[in-house]
């Protein structure tokens, strides 16, 4: 894959990702178990809507390399916040993950890429065009739209501002394969699953383990393109405008 030989070499910088998820009727429980924990989580920031669009190669490698469990993987998807569903100015993301270790390089795209009745390869051209030469490398060699999906981030932060905790709820996803144009209104019907994400730098792994005693749900592995792709790909899955 395009720029692999840097994806796998985990930078000093990665971060430690531990997720749990469970259905979504445990939200208020976590969040409750979040504001009373000892370690004094509190929100840095407001919760926000993040939006992913996710691109894979034609034989779905990304997918198939989390299917399989790879220890180094990469995910190539272009994201913004806001309540927009359609693609705002964003960036470019490569999500790499090797083990327990996440990072991510980013290509800024400044202006929209999206205008209403443009198709799905000129919406891909609109990113590209923005893009430096290792952001367009990325994009070319993942150039197959396969979803957007869209959720509600909030944010927690203890307060030795060491261990940063994001809990995603409210999940939505649109098919994206063979469309002419991008879709944005009849969305893939999904488990309701919420996602809970611990995130922490490597020397504070053993305070993180402390952080995470008595949480109420388990670890698992979750990726949010995977349950999603396997959502779209279900051709009994119903789908419904909205």
């Amino acid at each position: 894959m395009a720029g692999g030989s840097v994806a796998f070499r985990v930078p000093q910088s990665a971060r430690i990702e531990i997720k749990f998820s469970a259905a979504e009727l445990h939200r208020e429980e976590l969040a409750f178990w979040l504001r009373l924990h000892p370690a004094g989580f509190h929100a840095p920031f407001p919760p926000r809507w993040v939006n992913n669009l996710y691109f894979d190669t034609h034989d779905y490698g990304a997918y198939a390399e989390n299917m399989c469990g790879a220890s180094s993987r990469t995910k190539v998807r272009y994201r913004w916040y806001g309540e927009s569903r359609a693609p705002d100015a964003g960036a470019l993301e490569v999500k790499c993950k090797r083990n327990f270790f996440g990072w991510k390089l980013r290509f800024d795209v400044a202006e929209k890429p999206y205008r209403p009745g443009i198709d799905a390869r000129s919406l891909r051209r609109a990113v590209l065009q923005q893009l430096p030469a290792a952001g367009r490398e990325w994009l070319n060699a993942s150039p197959f739209p396969v979803l957007v999906n869209r959720y509600r981030r909030r944010y927690f932060l203890s307060a030795d501002h060491r261990i940063r905790v994001t809990l995603d709820t409210d999940q939505s996803v649109w098919d994206q394969r063979y469309k002419s144009t991008p879709n944005f209104s009849v969305r893939t019907v999904q488990r309701p699953i919420l996602v809970v994400e611990f995130k922490f730098d490597r020397r504070d792994r053993d305070i993180a383990s402390r952080y995470m005693r008595g949480m109420p749900i388990r670890v698992s592995r979750h990726s949010k393109y995977v349950c999603g792709t396997s959502a779209i790909a279900d051709s009994r899955t119903p789908q419904y405008f909205l």
